[in-house]
Parts: C-alpha cells; structure tokens; sequence
C-alpha cells in the first residue's frame, strides 16, 4: 500500500486542522508572551523550547492515541478514578504551592496537576455509565446517582485548591446528563439544591470580615483570594487599579482597547510585560493586543467548530459511547476555553483556568492533547462504520474493522 499523509493521519481531517491551528497559535503567542520569563531567567530560548517540547510530546501522544479503538477507553476508568483520587489526596501533603494555591505534585522535577488526570477520569466514567445505562425514552434512574457519587467526590477534593475546575468539571457533566437524557426532574432538583447551596457559600464569603477571611486556613484558606475576586468583578470602577490585586484585569482590558482592531502584529505585545500570567491565564489578551479582533474572534470559532464537528461525529456513532465520550472530551474543551476567554475580556470572575491547547504548560498541555487523540480515534470509528454502511466494503476496511472493532457490542 503506497504510504501518504492520509495514511498517517487518520480520523476526522477537520479536527486535525483545528488542532494545527490551535498548535500554531500557542508556538507563536507563547514565544512572544515570555518575554519577561525570559528576561527574568536570563534564558531567551529557555522557556519557549520547553513549550515546543511539550507541544512535540503532545502531537506524539495525538498520533499514537488516534491509532487506539474507542472502545479500549472504557477500561480507562478503572484504574484512573483511584489513581486521581490518591493523586488529589496526596497535593494536600506534598504538593508545590504556586500563587496561594497548591495544585501540582512533583514527580520526577517535572510539576503534574492531578485535577487534569481527575476531569479526564470523570468524563470517561460518565460516559461509560451513560452508555451502558441508557433505556427507551431515558437513562435509567440510577444513572444519576452513580454519577453524582463519582463527580461531588472528586470535585469534592478539586474544590479547595482549584475551585473554578472543579466547577467546571460538574458543569460539564451536568451538560453530558443532559445529552444522556436523565431524567429532567432529577436535573431539576439538582439545580435548586446546588443553587442554594452556592447562594449560602457566595453569602458567607462576602459576609465574612476582610481580615478574617484573608488570614484563614485549612481547606478555607483560600477564602481571601475567592472574596476579592468576587468584589474585584462586581465593584464598578471609573479607573483602572494598575497596582493593585486586579491589575491582571486591568492590563487584560488595556491589551484589548489598544489592539486598535487590527492588532500590534505577532511579537508587538505591550502588556506581556505587566501581566504575570501573559503566556498562560491571560493568553487570550495578548492575543487580541497581538492579532486583533479578528485574530481573537478566528481563536473562538476554532473552538465552536471543535464542538460543532464533535457534535457531528457523535450523531453519527451507532453506539452510545463513543457518542457521549466525544461530547464531553469537545464539551470539557470548550466550556475551559470560553471561560478563559470570558475572564480576558472582563465578563467573569479571574478564574486561573489557561485556554486550551494554546496557553503554556505541562500536564494540562499533555491531558488535552490526549483528548484530541479520543476524539480522533472515535473519528475513526464512526468514519469506518459510515464507509461500510455506504458499502465502501474494501478488504482493507474489512481488515480494519475486523481488527479494531471486534466485539462491536461492548462498545454500547
């Protein structure tokens, strides 16, 4: 058989473009935002070579998972779920504090978030258990439960460190339960309990003293940083606080009024010198200052289009789980890159959520390119069943299928 790029890079086509896309953006973007990293390691190449590496290391992991059966992920859980709890439970002992919040383990001198591995292990559960629970006109009752003991659990443990993932993480299923159709009454009671309950804590935290709540500890202690993000977003400034502790924003939204629509050119940024977090919290700035609206608004609709060809392979899955894993791998994607964006432009709360696949970093760099490799190797799935469907029967589809998706069953 003659060896050609589309026999090497098999799946859907459109995401793999999305993914070079997004690839290219973060080496460029990321080399201009460190700047100040590297003047303050007196390393030019240092930081932006490590990013590459973790961007190379990431395009490995894509081609080699895309080449998996879908179905050989329902396994994934077993042995994930435990490792991600033990791993959250063990950043309370020995993890590495970084801006008042410890949510990395060293391993081996490379810093590893556990909370990454644990979304990846809850949106693989959800969709095993909505898949193998699913009846005629809804998912059977005890889907809900089983999957609110796994998700309240480990958000449960996410929360104190990283409260905005672990909010994140229970917002996307929330969605994948919608898609699975359980049941609406039971969804609906979830949303009033949870809206009390945020309503209660929204409400002891602003009402607690300033200088209590900055001098807490324990699994609280980050109740000072929650109270001034809250007051930080809500207060109605005439001026700009360049100094003080939103002056992230404040840079933020100077980045984005002085783009001056067409953008400063790559490499041009003024703010990447003031913001802190410019080549990761803050990307979607630089961004915008760098591109300009348009480069900001072709950034989001890589992201929709992610989500729209998600959507797309999934109603074209015969089976259930492919369909709800690759929803809720798009859906996780998505929602963490919205909400990066929303917090750039002065919408939300400051969150330390980076924008996926683009911001510099490690562990989250390499989690979600592996959600890119799922989401291709589901691609493949559902393109090999169409092209038998459409009686492209070839004996090398034959061999393929025979091989990769033998049992087909279990795959429901």
């Amino acid at each position: 058989m003659k060896l050609s790029v589309f026999n090497i890079f098999k799946g859907d086509k459109v995401i793999w473009m999305i993914y070079f896309f997004l690839s290219l953006v973060s080496i460029i973007e990321v080399y201009s935002a460190t700047s100040t990293l590297s003047y303050k390691t007196g390393d030019y190449w240092g930081p932006m070579l490590s990013h590459c590496i973790y961007i190379f290391i990431g395009a490995l992991l894509v081609w080699g998972i895309h080449l998996i059966p879908c179905r050989w992920f329902k396994i994934l859980p077993v042995f994930m779920l435990p490792l991600s709890f033990f791993l959250l439970l063990a950043v309370y002992a020995f993890g590495v504090a970084e801006n008042d919040a410890a949510r990395w383990l060293p391993i081996f001198g490379i810093k590893f978030q556990p909370s990454e591995l644990a979304k990846a292990a809850v949106i693989i559960s959800v969709a095993q258990i909505l898949a193998s629970m699913q009846g005629e006109k809804q998912a059977n009752p005890k889907a809900f439960k089983f999957i609110m003991w796994i998700t309240v659990i480990i958000c449960g443990l996410i929360a104190p460190e990283n409260l905005s993932t672990a909010c994140l993480l229970f917002g996307v299923v929330t969605l994948m339960m919608f898609i699975g159709r359980v049941s609406l009454v039971q969804l609906t009671k979830m949303f009033v309990v949870i809206g009390l309950l945020v309503g209660s804590v929204v409400a002891i935290v602003m009402l607690v003293p300033k200088e209590v709540a900055e001098n807490t500890s324990g699994i609280v202690h980050r109740m000072g940083t929650w109270q001034n993000r809250i007051k930080n977003h809500l207060e109605d400034k005439d001026t700009l606080d360049l100094t003080g502790k939103d002056a992230q924003t404040a840079h933020a939204q100077i980045a984005i009024a002085t783009s001056n629509v067409i953008g400063k050119m790559p490499g041009n940024s003024v703010e990447r010198d003031f913001l802190p977090q410019a080549y990761s919290d803050f990307i979607y700035a630089i961004i915008i200052e760098e591109m300009g609206i348009e480069g900001g608004i072709f950034v989001l609709m890589l992201y929709m289009f992610l989500l729209i060809r998600a959507g797309r392979i999934a109603s074209h899955s015969e089976r259930n789980f492919p369909a709800f894993l690759i929803m809720g791998l798009a859906l996780m994607l998505v929602c963490q890159a919205i909400l990066n964006m929303m917090v750039a432009v002065g919408l939300f709360p400051v969150t330390g959520q980076n924008l996926p696949l683009i911001s510099r970093g490690g562990s989250s760099m390499l989690i979600n390119c592996c959600y890119i490799g799922m989401m291709l190797s589901i691609s493949r799935y559902v393109n090999k069943k169409q092209e038998i469907k459409m009686g492209i029967d070839t004996p090398e589809n034959e061999k393929s299928m025979t091989n990769m998706y033998y049992n087909d069953e279990n795959m429901k």
